[in-house]
């Protein structure tokens, strides 16, 4: 059977209506296994013992619908234009002006992609030292990398169809359901709600670090939801599967860290071993393969968008990247890299979903995306509305972090850019897309 989305779409084209089948429940069932894996339950173990357990589940539950909602609002975009996620940032920051966030959105992606391969390679031999006394970091590097390159080249569809519900999400609930049953039948949850946090982390910064976890998407999320065959249901099932599996995660990593003393990176993941966790890890692991497939498939749709290259040849060169990183790169930490994150794109995202929404009705000339001096070439290629905005919203971001980092600063600076661009669109008006000739 030839799944007809095999990434036959060029980004800047939309996805023609008819062959928009992905589903709400195709869209749930991605976001759900999206939303878990090793990295969630590492960034969980960083709140505690800093919050107490109480405090840190708060700022799961706040983050975490804080960053659902802008994550499916900007679902919605795919669905209603069918274009991929940097193709859709052309009325926003001009022709020119969206290949800025495309490089960085790349260089991004292959981060996330090398730090997955990283942390499934480091689990699995782990795994096998302790069971077999044998250890294997590059083989398993190179078969990580190696398969989550060949689902990004199957597609988004055929993945989620012939991957995800067949194998991906059964494994992905049975390690899971360990994991959360060890957790209930062991630890004494009343002594760990009586523990005080040690100050060490604000509340803040804390849902700053969980909001950053779904804000990581948007700049991808298009690629996928372009297929939905309905707006409403991209928005439903992208918000209810990553809200249930974010807060899950994160808080049994909080949760474990806190009862085992693991916290932070790598040692969350030996306690959970040592613990009698190494089956749900590896059931885990198989599934954390989906994280590199998005992480290289839309690496590969967002390049596309610059240079004229088929996606699947895209999508094996930055695999081979991804894994080349995995094998010679050390990583030592990553919780600065989501906040950084947070401060480019929360902000631009917070610009895109004014723009899309409010000025633009939801509607994009999609003829007009590769027109020199048509309606979205505004100065040169850029459209200083938007791209000055979006600075502001990164500035504020950065002031807001060193001067009171204590209140977090990814939802005020996204709601410091999307005012900004709001009240400039206002007081000087915004060119509309004529009817592409």
């Amino acid at each position: 059977m030839t799944d007809p989305h095999r990434n036959t779409y060029d980004p800047l084209t939309p996805v023609p209506v008819g062959l928009r089948a992905f589903t709400g429940r195709d869209a749930f069932g991605l976001w759900f296994s999206l939303g878990i894996g090793l990295l969630v339950l590492q960034a969980g173990s960083l709140l505690t013992p800093g919050l107490s357990l109480a405090t840190a589940l708060a700022a799961i539950v706040v983050g975490s619908a804080i960053g659902v909602t802008l994550l499916a609002a900007t679902s919605v975009i795919g669905a209603d234009t069918g274009l991929a996620s940097m193709a859709s940032l052309r009325p926003v920051l001009g022709i020119r002006g969206a290949a800025v966030p495309t490089v960085l959105n790349g260089l991004q992606l292959v981060g996330w992609g090398a730090f997955e391969i990283i942390v499934m390679r480091d689990v699995a031999d782990m795994l096998t030292r302790q069971t077999f006394g044998t250890s294997s970091a590059v083989a398993w590097t190179l078969v990580f990398g190696a398969l989550a390159t060949a689902l990004a080249v199957i597609g988004p569809l055929s993945f989620v169809r012939r991957f995800l519900r067949r194998y991906g999400l059964p494994l992905l609930l049975v390690g899971g359901a360990w994991l959360t049953w060890n957790l209930l039948a062991t630890v004494d949850f009343p002594a760990l709600f009586a523990r005080s946090g040690t100050g060490a982390l604000g509340f803040g910064t804390a849902v700053d670090l969980v909001v950053a976890m779904p804000l990581s998407w948007l700049p991808l999320i298009a690629d996928y939801t372009r297929f939905g065959n309905s707006p409403r249901a991209m928005f439903r099932g992208t918000a209810l599967g990553y809200f249930l599996a974010n807060v899950w995660f994160y808080g049994l990593g909080a949760t474990y860290a806190l009862a085992s003393g693991g916290s932070g990176e790598g040692m969350l993941i030996a306690a959970l071993a040592m613990a009698g966790g190494g089956a749900a890890l590896l059931l885990i692991i198989i599934d954390e393969t989906d994280n590199v497939f998005a992480d290289v498939h839309s690496a590969a749709v967002s390049a596309a968008t610059l240079v004229r290259l088929p996606v699947q040849t895209l999508a094996v060169v930055f695999g081979a990247i991804c894994t080349a990183l995995a094998l010679f790169v050390p990583f030592a930490s990553y919780e600065m890299f989501l906040l950084l994150i947070g401060s480019l794109f929360a902000s631009l995202f917070g610009v895109m979903l004014v723009d899309h929404f409010h000025v633009r009705r939801r509607h994009i000339d999609a003829p007009a995306l590769t027109l020199r001096d048509g309606p979205y070439w505004f100065a040169g290629g850029f459209n200083p509305l938007g791209i000055a905005a979006w600075l502001l919203g990164v500035a504020s971001f950065h002031a807001i972090s060193s001067l009171a980092p204590w209140i977090g600063a990814t939802v005020p600076a996204l709601l410091i850019a999307a005012t900004s661009y709001l009240l400039l669109v206002s007081i000087l008006g915004a060119p509309r897309p004529s009817p592409a000739r």
